[in-house]
């Protein structure tokens, strides 16, 4: 019993490592071209109002796109936050005040989760005719964006991680497998019992 017990325990801290190796690999390898558009992943905004450094990193990763003119559009995503704030609207602002001009911005103001930003991104590129999209976002966190997008069969999905680390990255990795596996059930959930 305790033998297989081990057995278990070492099978799953060997498949999490791996399935972080790989997300890490995954998301610090930039994979894109040109695209109708730049998907920018919510996160925190401060209580004081400013962006936390992981938003702030995004932003600048997908402005740092926009100028390089990699895509002519710029899709935030975010809803409101516990601190009051409504993430796409306080990330389209720091866009334009670099530069970027309104009609370039278009704001995703309800999701919550990244499932949610997925899922409401799909009515915005189709009312805009947008075929391929950048997503912008931490590197460990891109491996589950892109398979969430393509759960919806975008045609064209391509990444670029934001280079901003911290400390909590060593938790955020394994969350991620969580989140990931997760997100995984919740489909098969969805294709079993709501078809």
């Amino acid at each position: 019993m305790r033998k297989k017990l081990i057995m278990v325990i070492s099978f799953f801290v060997l498949w999490v490592t791996l399935h972080s190796v790989l997300l890490i690999i995954y998301g610090l390898t930039n994979s894109y071209t040109r695209a109708d558009c730049i998907l920018i992943l919510g996160n925190t905004v401060n209580q004081d109002g400013s962006l936390s450094g992981r938003l702030k990193s995004r932003l600048d990763k997908g402005f740092e796109l926009y100028q390089q003119k990699v895509a002519p559009i710029i899709v935030v995503s975010g809803g409101l936050g516990k601190e009051g704030y409504v993430e796409g609207v306080e990330m389209a602002t720091y866009l334009l005040s670099k530069g970027v001009p309104k009609e370039a911005i278009i704001i995703e103001d309800k999701a919550k989760t990244t499932f949610e930003t997925m899922t409401n991104f799909i009515p915005i590129a189709l009312t805009n005719n947008l075929k391929s999209v950048i997503i912008v976002s931490q590197y460990y966190h891109l491996f589950r964006s892109v398979a969430m997008l393509n759960y919806y069969r975008f045609t064209t999905i391509e990444y670029a991680h934001a280079p901003y680390m911290e400390a909590r990255d060593v938790y955020s990795i394994p969350r991620e497998f969580l989140a990931f596996y997760s997100f995984k059930l919740k489909t098969l959930y969805l294709h079993f019992f709501k078809n």
